[in-house]
């Protein structure tokens, strides 16, 4: 006798919610382990600084390394976010393990770099995993895989419910997967709650004092978003161009690393920049409170990030992208006279938020991290950075259902076609000068 569409409906109901805590579980367990051996390979960098001489070597490996088993992971979150929409797309198994040792040499030898994307790819590979196995397809393996998004991303930074809305917010830009919402509250909760349970601690920040909303604070944060918008622009067309610069040269994945290594390296002993290798978490909280951060601390680190991850390293944008938002909304914050900690916590939420287009996932996740007396202003900033920024973003693979002015794209169009579309006719209107415009 066939089953019913209702006992269908439940059965895989079922599945989604036992499959999505297992997936919390295994994420939560990966974090842990991830996070531990970054803190172990940080604290190696930090006794030896020679160890930044060897970046390029370790970029040479890792590129080897990649090119050799890697290729069908070299795509990173841009796998999983397709994985989401196609259902022949498939997140590689050897991709967790690829990008947890990737990532902890590109700490350990000086990279700039974050720990996000590491912790989604191995939540998305982890998802999939788990999918198989139940036998997951069409709709259930997608809850599934953004059920790992969910559980890689709460469990790497401590936010519960941030992990809960990147999910939802991040695959489509103007539209929220809500259908979605309970696998990613149960993997994220359990993965949060997963690596907690192995000892995992996360970093603290300085709560901002409550300020009183007077129309000058509102013009003064309004300015805010806007640098916050061009840190994140700044950032993400330095790594687009790299990378489009290395594929127009026919760069091997390996020189290129080996290259950004020793740029990384020189740049570092040269000036003195060791205090912006790797994550640089002390410096975020210093931004909090202590005044003699470098005014230009958020550039050099936008720098290097940039040269980093464009390079090929390994890690996430996120930690880099929260320094350059809390060092520049200190520094502006300073000279317009804001409490340092708003500024700080405004500009973590902004800069990332915008360059993620997820600038409601990014605002929980910093009222998460300093509390709620912030949450008005750090949203206001965050959707304002957001809308001004325009169709540009991290993830090539994301989805656009509506364009930032409001146009409607249907089916959602991914930011690397909208890319491809807009150089295409830049290209048809750019006439050498003196030569007249080709008859249409």
């Amino acid at each position: 006798m066939p089953s019913s569409p209702r006992s269908e409906r439940l059965r895989d109901l079922t599945r989604v919610v036992l499959g999505a805590a297992l997936v919390g579980v295994l994420a939560g367990s990966a974090s842990a382990l991830f996070l531990a051996l970054l803190d172990l390979a940080t604290r190696a960098r930090e006794r030896h600084d020679e160890l930044i001489f060897a970046l390029p070597i370790a970029g040479l490996a890792i590129g080897l390394v990649y090119d050799r088993v890697g290729k069908p992971s070299r795509g990173g979150m841009d796998i999983v976010l397709d994985a989401t929409f196609d259902e022949q797309t498939r997140v590689p198994k050897r991709m967790a393990p690829l990008v947890l040792l990737g990532t902890v040499l590109t700490h350990l030898f000086g990279g700039s770099a974050g720990r996000e994307g590491t912790a989604v790819q191995m939540g998305g590979s982890l998802a999939e995993l788990v999918g198989r196995g139940l036998g997951a397809r069409g709709d259930v393996r997608r809850k599934l895989l953004l059920a790992g998004i969910a559980g890689g991303f709460s469990s790497v930074f401590g936010t519960p419910f941030a992990g809960v809305v990147f999910a939802l917010e991040v695959p489509t830009v103007g539209k929220l997967s809500t259908d979605a919402l309970l696998p990613a509250l149960v993997a994220s909760v359990v993965g949060d709650m997963t690596a907690r349970a192995w000892g995992t601690t996360h970093a603290t920040y300085l709560a901002p004092a409550w300020v009183a909303p007077t129309p000058l604070v509102v013009v003064k944060l309004v300015g805010l978003a806007l640098v916050c918008a061009a840190c994140s622009v700044a950032f993400v067309a330095s790594v687009k161009a790299m990378k489009h610069a290395a594929e127009a040269r026919k760069i091997a994945l390996p020189v290129r690393m080996a290259s950004g290594g020793a740029v990384v390296a020189l740049l570092a002993k040269v000036f003195h920049l060791e205090a912006y290798l790797g994550l640089g978490v002390p410096t975020i909280q210093r931004a909090f409170h202590d005044p003699s951060v470098p005014k230009h601390a958020f550039a050099t680190k936008l720098c290097l990030t940039a040269i980093t991850i464009g390079a090929g390293f390994l890690g996430g944008e996120v930690t880099p992208l929260f320094f350059v938002g809390a060092t520049s909304g200190a520094a502006y914050a300073s000279v317009v006279s804001l409490p340092l900690a708003l500024g700080a916590a405004c500009g973590m939420a902004a800069v990332f938020g915008a360059s993620a287009n997820t600038p409601i996932a990014l605002s929980i996740m910093v009222v998460e991290l300093v509390g709620p007396t912030a949450i008005p202003y750090v949203l206001m900033v965050s959707v304002i950075a957001f809308l001004v920024t325009g169709e540009r973003g991290i993830y090539g693979a994301q989805r656009f259902a509506a364009t930032k002015g409001g146009k409607v794209l249907a089916p959602p169009v991914a930011l690397r076609d909208l890319d491809r579309a807009t150089t295409a006719a830049k290209e048809k209107t750019d006439v050498p000068d003196g030569e007249p415009p080709a008859p249409a």
